[in-house]
C-alpha cells in the first residue's frame, strides 16, 4: 500500500504559504483523516492534488484547500454537534469529527451529515465505517435543504453545495451563537462564500468570504432540479 506522508507535507507546505490555514488543529485533522480513502479506486494516486475529483453521481469531493478553508472558518470545537448538508465521499464529515473531539478523545461531538443521492450515501458510509469514523458521523438519506430537525439546534451547520440563498430551515435549527457557512449564487459556475452567525439573542449577521465554485444545492430550498 503507497505511503502518502511525503504528499501530505507538500501540501501542507503549499496550504501554509498560500494562507489557506491558519490553526494547528486544522492541520492535525488533515494530516490525521486519510484522503486516499474516500476517493474513487481510479483516483487515488491523486488524493493529495488539491483539486476536486469525481466520486460519481455527477459530484466531487472538494478540493483540500476548501475543505480546511471551510473548517477555518467555522471554527470547530470539540463537542460541538454540526449538521453537514451533502455528505459526498464523507471526507468533509470525517475532517470535522476531527476537529470536535478533544485531542485525548475523552470529549466528542457528532457530525449529522444529509446526502440526497442513495448510491453516494453508501460509498459514505463504506468510507467512514472503514476509517472508523462512524462512530461520530450519522449519515441522513434526504433533502438536506429541510435539514435535519430530531437533532436540531446545531452548533455549527456547513452547507457543501450553493444554493440561491441560505434555506429557512438551516436557519431555524442553528443555535443561538451558531455560525453556518453555505456557498450562495448562481446555480453553476459563480458563487460566494457566506458566514452566517446567528448571535445569543438569535440575530442574524452575514459575511460574504468570497468567490467558489460548488455543485448545486437540490432541494426545496435550493434548486429544485439540476437542469
Amino acid at each position: 500500500m503507497k505511503s502518502f506522508t511525503e504528499e501530505k507535507k507538500r501540501i501542507v507546505k503549499y496550504l501554509k504559504r498560500a494562507g489557506f490555514v491558519r490553526s494547528d488543529r486544522v492541520i492535525n485533522a488533515f494530516l490525521k483523516v486519510p484522503r486516499e480513502e474516500f476517493v474513487r479506486p481510479e483516483y487515488r494516486k491523486h488524493a493529495y492534488d488539491d483539486t476536486p475529483l469525481p466520486i460519481g453521481c455527477g459530484q466531487t469531493i472538494s478540493a483540500i484547500h476548501m475543505v480546511l478553508m471551510m473548517c477555518e472558518y467555522l471554527d470547530l470545537k470539540p463537542g460541538h454537534k454540526v449538521l453537514e448538508v451533502g455528505t459526498g465521499s464523507g471526507y468533509h464529515a470525517a475532517i470535522i469529527a476531527e476537529l470536535i473531539t478533544s485531542e485525548d478523545g475523552k470529549i466528542k461531538g457528532h457530525v449529522y451529515t444529509i446526502e440526497r443521492i442513495p448510491e453516494l450515501a453508501k460509498f459514505a458510509t463504506e468510507n467512514l465505517k472503514r476509517t472508523k469514523y462512524d462512530d461520530r458521523v450519522t449519515i441522513i438519506v434526504g433533502d438536506g435543504t429541510l435539514g435535519y430537525p430530531e437533532k436540531a439546534p446545531y452548533d455549527r451547520i456547513c452547507v457543501t453545495a450553493a444554493g440561491p440563498d441560505v434555506p429557512k430551515p438551516l436557519i431555524e435549527q442553528l443555535k443561538n451563537g451558531g455560525k453556518l457557512l453555505i456557498p450562495i449564487g448562481a446555480q453553476f459556475y459563480w458563487q460566494e462564500l457566506y458566514l452566517i452567525e446567528k448571535d445569543l439573542e438569535g440575530k442574524i449577521k452575514r459575511k460574504n468570504l468570497g468567490g467558489v465554485a460548488f455543485v448545486p444545492l437540490i432541494g426545496k430550498y435550493g434548486w429544485n432540479s439540476e437542469g
